[in-house]
């Protein structure tokens, strides 16, 4: 990223969403999805690519999603944009100015 990033590029309305752990009543919890922020952000894919995991291929979709700087993410968090599910494996800030922030995420497929 350069100090000549075109924010007009940020066109798409996602959802940044964390974990949220709710005790089941049996000594575990359940797992539900809280939104956090909904912002603007440019979506580029990435990778697609086949693995063969437990005697069956799974599609893997990479995409690098990039958003105006915010510092409340954390591991766990993704993004949800369109039906899609999108888990944020890094994120980082390119230039250290506290602008944007680029995050690498994975779409998670039932």
């Amino acid at each position: 990223m350069t100090a000549a990033f075109d924010p007009g590029i940020l066109a798409h309305r996602v959802t940044i969403q964390r974990p949220v752990a709710t005790p089941d009543g049996a000594g575990g919890a359940a797992l539900t999805w809280e939104a956090l922020a909904t912002v603007w952000a440019a979506i580029d894919p990435v990778s697609a690519r086949e693995d063969a995991a437990s005697d069956r291929l799974a599609t893997r979709l990479t995409h690098r999603i990039t958003v105006r700087f915010r510092a409340d993410l954390a591991g766990g968090m993704r993004i949800a944009h369109r039906g899609r599910s999108l888990r944020i494996t890094a994120w980082r800030d390119p230039d250290e100015t506290r602008r944007f922030l680029v995050l690498d995420t994975e779409e998670e497929r039932p």
